[in-house]
Formats: structure tokens, C-alpha cells, sequence
């Protein structure tokens, strides 16, 4: 890209931004690391008895590996902690690089002052010239939260601006205010689903920091200025519920799912979706949630006489997820439980030729995300197959892989079918459809979750 505008002539009037990572290197690969980040980010840790048989496969597309904590802590030096900390500048602080010939008189040097994330945006409109938007096609806006950098373009010892910003993820917290930090660090990172030790948020221990001459965190002056934490924590009560902070959500992989974190998603309320072939990539979050519920697919096919393979429906891929496909001229069904355990539905005779109707039953346990269920296979009506699914992907299916309708386009959820294009159905596929039962895990979902889901959907 830099080269298309350098070549075009307008490189050196080009605002070209550059953040070195959106956070601290990540601690999500626990202390001995992970062969499948999926499990990690459903809050189910790995041992090192499942990884180590695996171990030629790292690095290959066979692993979804994460790096252990230690790497994590090195690649953060000299800050403390990670990812996920907002509390620290090990889960926070990067650096970045702006370049704007034709608009800074300078180069090549340094700039001093505090400045968040949320001042890109205000820094590219005042370069343009322009106001912030007050209304868009006549609805109001919210005003922008971040400070310009422009003043400090041309003077490195202008003051900050930016002189207050809090922080918070998962129940971890932090404050900046004029060079002084507050922070506490609420949970860790790699304790995870039901052997998380998590306090509650009024038990958490917080420390000071004098960032203006510690700037690596490392001297808590807690217990020496004591007054000097109580303005602090307070200005964070202050912060938070200015920018809707409250009431704080501590809990992790459970907030991937829409229906137990309270989030409004796309297709809330609705119990039936049908798909046509040909829609691919369909975001995790547009389509209905099949998780911790009752569920059917169906799909009205098209049988040639010299039979049809492959997949009608896949979500996920080969780290999580499931698929309805035809393997050997028969319907299956594989639920993926992150490449651990994949458990089949499968019909023991060929589909008949023609027009015929297929379907996957799921009869959910209920009681817990992650709980298992019966499967069932129906051939026009009639039960061809079942089968016990022990356990079910409780909070999310990837972090990139998507639905395919009559193929999946990524990294197969099974080994019964290939990659790519060649796992296309060769039949005549019509549709998909989803129907949801009543039966789901919402009762884990908070009431101020409820409420605030319900007002955002208005």
C-alpha cells in the first residue's frame, strides 16, 4: 500500500499510522502452552500430556498453538503482565509510529506525551480540517472521547492534554491521571472455566505508580501514599460511570456467547433461518446461535444417480465446530469438540436418488454450557441414524472461521471430507435451514444483562 501511494505521488500527503499490536503479547497459551487456543478461549485448559504427543505438529495447519506464559511476560519487558490486563502497560502500552511529510515539519523523533487509542480519530479530523460528526443521516451522535495529538507535531515538550483514561477488561482495572497510575489486577489470564480462582471485585489489592518517573510500573507506593490511591480509585468510579463501565463483567469465554453474556446480537428472537447455496463466510454473530440448545438442520437436496458427496452446512473448522455432509453417498453429521474429540452421526445406507429431504436432530442435555446431547439423522422422514454427542462447544465455534452453506471454505471440520473446493456438494443442494428449540443456558445470563439487551434492541 505504501508503495501504490508512493507511486501515485501522494505518499507525502498521506497521514500513515502505525500501532505496534493492540495490546501486550498474549498470556491465552497458559503456563505450558496450547495446541488449540479454541480450548482457551472456551475456558477449557490443556494439559501437557495432551499436548506432548502432538508436538511435530506445531507450527503446522494441523496446530492452533499459542505460546506459553513465560514467552508472554519476556515479550512484555520490562512491563508487567499481559494481554487481557488492562490494569498494566504489559496488557496496554505500545508503540507507535506516525509519518505526514508534507504535514510535520519534523521527523525522525520522539514525543513524550500520554495519548490512548481512541485519539486516532480525533488527530485525522482535526489534520482535515474537519468537525466532529454531530448527527448522521439525523440520528445524534455520541462525542468522540480522544484528545488530538496534532499539538505535539511540532513542539516535543508541549504538555499532555490527554491527562486521564481508565481502564478495564474482565474485572482488571486501571487509571492514568496526570503521570500517576491506580491499578489492580482482578483475574488472570490462563485460569480458566471452572479451576479459575477469581475474587470478588471488592477484595482486589491495588497499587500505585508514579509513571512520570517509574514509567515500568515496577515501585508500588500503595502503602506510602495511601491518600494518593483513594483519589485515584475514586477518579475511576468517576471514570467508569461516565463511559458506561458498570456493572462489570469478570467472566471470559462465557461472553463470546450472545445468549448467556447479555449482548444484543443479529438474529435475537428469531428460532428459524433458512440459507440458500453459495452463501459462505457468514460471521459466527449473524447467524442463528446453535449453541447449549435444541436444535435442527435440514436441507431439501437433490440426489444424481451415481450418488452426491459432500458438505451441505459447516460451521467452524478443524479446531471447533460441526458439519452435515455426505461421505460414500451417506449422510453424516460430525461435532467437532476442538480436535480432541469429534463424535458422528452417520447413516449406514446411501441416500436414494432424486428429491429428498434431510435432517440433524440435537436433544440437549441442558443444565451447563458445554453439555452434551443425543443426535439424530432423518432420510425423508425417517431415522437412519443416532448417535451420543458427550460434549458440545460451549462459547464459541472460531475466532476465524465462518458457516458455508454446500461447502466448507476454510479448514475442514472433519478429516471425512478435504479442503477447499473439493469438499463442494455434487448434488443439487436447494436450501439449509436452522429451527431452534426453547431450551437454552439464557437463565446464566445476569438480569442488568437482560434489561440492557432488551433497551439496546429498541
Amino acid at each position: 500500500m505504501i508503495d501504490a501511494l508512493d507511486e501515485i505521488g501522494v505518499l507525502d500527503d498521506t497521514i500513515v499510522i502505525y500501532i505496534a499490536g493492540d495490546n501486550g503479547a498474549s498470556a491465552e497459551g497458559g503456563l505450558d502452552g496450547t495446541f488449540n487456543e479454541l480450548k482457551a478461549l472456551n475456558g477449557i485448559p490443556e494439559t501437557v500430556d495432551e499436548i506432548l504427543p502432538k508436538l511435530d505438529q506445531i507450527g503446522s495447519a494441523e496446530a492452533f498453538n499459542h505460546y506459553p506464559v513465560g514467552w508472554a511476560h519476556a515479550m512484555n519487558t520490562p512491563y508487567q503482565w499481559t494481554k487481557q490486563v488492562a490494569s498494566h502497560f504489559g496488557g496496554t502500552r505500545n508503540g507507535m509510529v506516525l509519518r505526514w511529510t508534507n504535514g510535520i515539519g519534523v521527523k525522525g523523533e520522539l514525543r513524550q506525551q500520554f495519548h490512548h487509542v481512541i485519539d486516532i480519530v480525533p488527530t485525522l479530523l482535526e489534520a482535515a480540517g474537519l468537525p466532529q460528526p454531530y448527527s448522521v443521516n439525523g440520528i445524534a451522535q455520541k462525542p468522540i472521547e480522544g484528545i488530538a495529538m496534532n499539538f505535539t507535531f511540532e513542539d516535543a515538550e508541549a504538555d499532555d492534554r490527554h491527562t486521564t483514561q481508565y481502564f478495564e477488561m474482565f474485572g482488571n482495572r486501571g487509571i492514568y491521571h496526570e503521570g500517576w497510575t491506580a491499578v489492580t489486577k482482578h483475574r488472570t489470564p490462563w485460569e480458566m472455566g471452572e479451576t479459575a480462582i477469581i475474587p470478588k471485585l471488592e477484595d482486589d489489592v491495588w497499587e500505585l505508580y508514579d509513571t512520570s518517573v517509574d514509567w515500568a510500573q515496577s515501585n508500588d507506593l500503595s502503602h506510602e501514599m495511601p491518600e494518593k490511591l483513594h483519589e485515584l480509585q475514586q477518579l475511576f468510579l468517576i471514570e467508569a460511570g461516565r463511559y458506561n463501565v458498570f456493572p462489570i463483567d469478570d467472566r471470559t469465554g462465557e461472553r463470546f456467547n450472545a445468549t448467556i453474556a447479555g449482548r444484543p446480537e443479529l438474529q435475537q428472537g428469531r428460532n428459524s433461518m433458512r440459507f440458500s447455496p453459495g452463501m459462505t463466510h457468514l460471521g459466527e454473530n449473524t447467524v442463528l446461535n446453535v449453541k447449549n440448545r435444541s436444535h435442527s438442520i435440514t436441507a431439501q437436496i437433490e440426489v444424481p444417480v451415481n450418488r452426491a458427496e459432500g458438505v451441505l452446512v459447516a460451521q467452524g473448522g478443524r479446531f471447533a465446530g460441526w458439519a452435515l455432509y455426505v461421505t460414500d453417498g451417506r449422510l453424516a453429521y460430525c461435532h467437532n469438540w476442538f480436535n480432541s474429540e469429534l463424535y458422528y452421526v452417520k447413516a449406514s445406507d446411501p441416500l436414494p436418488t432424486g428429491l429428498v429431504s434431510v435432517q440433524y436432530q440435537f436433544d440437549f442435555d441442558g443444565g451447563r454450557p458445554g453439555a452434551g446431547g443425543s443426535g439424530t439423522l432423518v432420510v425423508n422422514g425417517a431415522v437412519v441414524a443416532e448417535g451420543r454427542i458427550d460434549k458440545t462447544v460451549p462459547f464459541v465455534f472460531s475466532a476465524d472461521e465462518t458457516m458455508d452453506i454446500g461447502r466448507d471454505a476454510a479448514s475442514p471440520v472433519t478429516p471425512d471430507y478435504p479442503a477447499g473446493d473439493a469438499n463442494t456438494f455434487t448434488g443439487n443442494l436447494i436450501w439449509v435451514q436452522i429451527d431452534l428449540e426453547d431450551d437454552d443456558v439464557s437463565h446464566l445470563e445476569a438480569p442488568e444483562a437482560t434489561y440492557h439487551r432488551i433497551l439496546a434492541r429498541q
